[in-house]
């Protein structure tokens, strides 16, 4: 695709080249509402540069799939490079505000995931735009939502996706001070025996990307001021939509702001009533809920995995054993401990191994990594002890003195 170009400067990549077709699917209103959608979260609570969004990783995610065309092991899918780096220009079109944030209600109340995009990029200003360049938008919906061989650029252990985010979340927040070597992960990662692996010559590189992921799951990404905040926007926004004030596809297509004035509204038009009113007076005042319980792999049975999707209910019967008001009662459940880029194919000599697998380093760091899961139960400061002794009496947790646990990586971040 021949095209004019111009020449951006990123912080995280340097100088970056969009061409027209580019620019014209950026100008869109909906990949323009991107830059009112914080990459984070509420990290900036914790870290107060943390105020990047989804559209510089947009584009930071486009020029490392082009650059992956130009390094990597390609040449078999050299004719579809447009294509896949148009998915990955495209590939968050569908995140709703917060990001992750909203993610889960969302998807419960939609059956869409943000990665289900068809319905977004097939009409409208970006259907037109692909079709005008020769593009057809199912099939650029296929690879975002990682349906074809080819979405492994951007849906695999280490991806392009990844390489960007963590690169930039590392630069925002100043968490984990070395750097993502993407030059040489590009130039050795691609396609052998038509999957998608990376060569012996990445390992070094990956395993610096490793621990980078590991720094950043236990400082930014799981930090649990973050994870409270998160939860208490998560149940602001199942109060509005089970209340019928707001409908879950209109949220989807919510920006920050727009959110968050929606909130205001509806403490001003329902005043003490309103519960999303109560939440957003406290986001932005930063009193937030705290840690009733706050444990690890170690203090949970195993169902507990089993529960995450089923949080709803354990909230409300441990609102009725604490004789605290609905809402109450938070509980952040994420997912089982698991770093999936140990999981990077290596191909060796016509084989292919995990990554854990040839490299003795990051099977320990599996290890670090399950000790920073905690399961945590927030609540106003004011009714702590009453959650907390609730809690730990639906959950059969042995209480500690505060039932708080605490590891040496959260002194240190």
């Amino acid at each position: 695709m021949e095209m004019e170009s111009r020449v951006i400067m990123d912080p995280v990549h340097g100088y970056i080249e969009l061409g027209t077709f580019h620019t014209d699917l950026l100008d869109t209103k909906r990949m323009q509402r991107l830059r009112r959608i914080k990459q984070l979260g509420f990290a900036y609570f914790v870290y107060p540069g943390a105020n990047h969004t989804r559209f510089e990783h947009s584009i930071g995610t486009m020029h490392l799939a082009t650059k992956l065309f130009e390094l990597g092991n390609m040449e078999i899918y050299e004719d579809l490079k447009d294509e896949i780096v148009a998915s990955a220009l495209l590939h968050d079109v569908g995140h709703g505000p917060f990001s992750h944030a909203t993610e889960k209600v969302i998807e419960k109340y939609t059956n869409r995931s943000h990665d289900d995009v068809r319905k977004i990029i097939s009409s409208g200003e970006i259907g037109d735009i692909l079709r005008d360049n020769g593009m057809d938008p199912s099939k650029i919906a296929k690879h975002i939502k990682g349906e074809t061989e080819l979405s492994r650029v951007l849906n695999s252990e280490i991806d392009v996706d990844k390489m960007d985010y963590l690169a930039r979340d590392m630069h925002y927040t100043g968490v984990a001070s070395g750097r993502i070597d993407t030059t040489r992960l590009l130039k050795h990662m691609g396609f052998y025996n038509r999957r998608f692996m990376l060569s012996p010559s990445a390992i070094k590189a990956a395993e610096a990307l490793l621990v980078s992921r590991y720094w950043m799951n236990s400082s930014v990404y799981y930090h649990h001021v973050s994870r409270i905040a998160e939860a208490m926007c998560d149940r602001a926004c199942r109060d509005l939509i089970e209340n019928k004030k707001l409908r879950a596809e209109d949220l989807a297509d919510m920006d920050d702001i727009s959110l968050i004035c929606f909130m205001r509204e509806d403490a001003k038009k329902y005043g003490k009533e309103s519960y999303p009113g109560k939440i957003i007076e406290r986001l932005d005042s930063r009193n937030l809920y705290k840690r009733a319980v706050y444990v690890g792999v170690d203090s949970v049975n195993d169902t507990i995995f089993k529960q995450k999707e089923n949080t709803q209910r354990a909230e409300k019967e441990i609102e009725e054993m604490a004789k605290v008001e609905p809402g109450d009662v938070l509980i952040d459940i994420p997912r089982k401990p698991d770093i999936v880029e140990m999981k990077a194919r290596i191909f060796v000599n016509e084989n292919s191994y995990n990554l854990i697998e040839v490299s003795p380093f990051i099977s320990v760091l599996s290890k670090a990594h399950e000790e920073n899961w905690k399961m945590g139960v927030f609540s106003p400061k004011e009714k702590i002890e009453a959650v907390r002794k609730a809690a730990c009496e639906y959950y059969n947790i042995k209480p500690t003195k505060k039932t708080v646990q605490f590891t040496m990586s959260e002194y240190i971040s």
